[in-house]
């Protein structure tokens, strides 16, 4: 029996039994999208963390040097405990790095954990839980912050404890309605009367987090309100990707010099870039990978399980047509590659089915949800790689006992 011919006469019986088909393919159709809408959802994630999350955290181009690592929500307790005990990144340790990396675009100091969560007011306006930073002015270069009214924080700012401060566009736009309109206003914070001199414009939100709720305050002036914290981190802008491979070595032997440590004793700070908050991000998302091919797993065992099943009452419902076609010259390879292409057809529908379904619920998680969503070819192609070697599995054993049948008593066959 040719191929073609096996094709045509699957998708007829398929078409014969249209709801039965259906609710056949649903278990595969439910474990291919939510492979799809998984693994985009994941992707998506994964790309927003590296064009986006770690500029807006980070900077790019940047390193920085800390306490502790970025990744510390990965550390047991031991490692815990012994960053605890590491000395505070100090002001002086700002000026050693600067020092060892003359050519850096700029280095900042600014407030580091635990960053206060504070309360801004404009005459009868409030604004909760907004992020409070205490930084140099280098902080803004690091940032690429762009200001759409007002000027920067200065050094003259910083020296003389000026009481300032930069707020973030939705900060600005809750309090005044049109954001522009904050410059040169005093609003208090936390209590404290400060003077805006600009507002930053907007760089999103994710996960319903957003990336314009702080504000940012002289350090000396952040001293004054929340005196002085737990740890400070210092933060390098480079001029290039290139370039922060080599200044992070010398920023690295820098510190050990400023904090008189000897050969072989290991680091008591850490020198991070962006590609760690990526590696830590990544490293969460692991185990997200390996709960999925669980879960797809089952719903496709119990979907072939299903198929193999609806194919074997198929077989004996059409016990006197296979008798017919052995009665005719069908051999058993044409029975068994019959009933064979009929499953793989069918599961190979509900794999595209589910990765249309996936396809479309991606696109509204990203349409109508904070979470962003990005399809991936190899996640399409392995959904429709699961459906159709689900068919040719689980239709094995239904093709061979058609195939198997003998034709006198299939004939007999009422």
């Amino acid at each position: 029996m040719p191929l073609t011919e096996a094709v045509r006469l699957a998708l007829r019986a398929i078409w014969a039994s249209k709801l039965r088909s259906f609710f056949t393919l649903l278990g595969i159709i439910v474990s291919v999208a939510f492979l799809v809408v998984v693994v985009a959802i994941i992707q998506g994630m994964n790309a927003y963390v590296k064009d986006n999350l770690t500029a807006s955290m980070i900077g790019t181009n940047t390193f920085q040097v800390r306490r502790s690592p970025i990744s510390v929500g990965l550390m047991d307790d031991s490692t815990v405990r012994a960053v605890a005990k590491r000395p505070l990144v100090s002001a002086a340790d700002a000026d050693a790095v600067a020092r060892a990396v003359p050519e850096a675009v700029a280095v900042a100091l600014q407030s580091g954990w635990p960053t206060p969560v504070g309360e801004v007011a404009y005459r009868d306006r409030r604004v909760i839980n907004i992020l409070v930073f205490g930084i140099t002015p280098a902080y803004q270069i690091v940032q690429d912050y762009r200001f759409i009214g007002g000027t920067a924080i200065t050094g003259p700012d910083l020296r003389s404890r000026r009481p300032v401060v930069v707020i973030g566009h939705e900060v600005a736009e809750k309090l005044f309605d049109q954001p522009l309109r904050a410059v040169g206003k005093r609003i208090r914070l936390d209590g404290h009367e400060l003077l805006v001199k600009g507002v930053i414009a907007p760089k999103g939100r994710l996960l319903g987090q957003s990336f314009d709720a702080f504000t940012l305050v002289p350090y000396s002036v952040f001293e004054g309100i929340y005196g002085r914290r737990k740890t400070t981190v210092v933060s390098v802008k480079m001029s290039s990707a290139e370039a922060i491979g080599g200044a992070m070595a010398r920023a690295e032997e820098a510190m050990r010099v400023a904090h008189g440590l000897r050969p072989g004793v290991p680091d008591d700070f850490t020198v991070d870039k962006a590609d760690a908050l990526v590696v830590f991000w990544k490293r969460l998302t692991r185990v997200l990978f390996t709960a999925v091919p669980a879960v797809v797993a089952i719903g496709i065992v119990v979907g072939g399980i299903v198929i193999m099943n609806i194919m074997l009452m198929s077989v004996t419902e059409r016990t006197r047509e296979v008798g017919l076609r052995k009665s005719l010259g069908a051999r058993r390879a044409d029975i068994r590659r019959q009933f064979l292409v009929e499953a793989l057809v069918l599961t190979a529908l509900g794999g595209l089915l589910g990765v249309v379904t996936g396809w479309g619920a991606a696109f509204g998680i990203s349409a109508f949800t904070p979470l962003p969503a990005r399809i991936s070819l190899w996640s399409v192609v392995a959904a429709l790689a699961v459906g159709a070697g689900a068919g040719v599995i689980f239709g094995v054993y239904p093709a061979s006992r058609a195939a198997r049948l003998d034709p006198i008593a299939a004939l007999r066959v009422e």
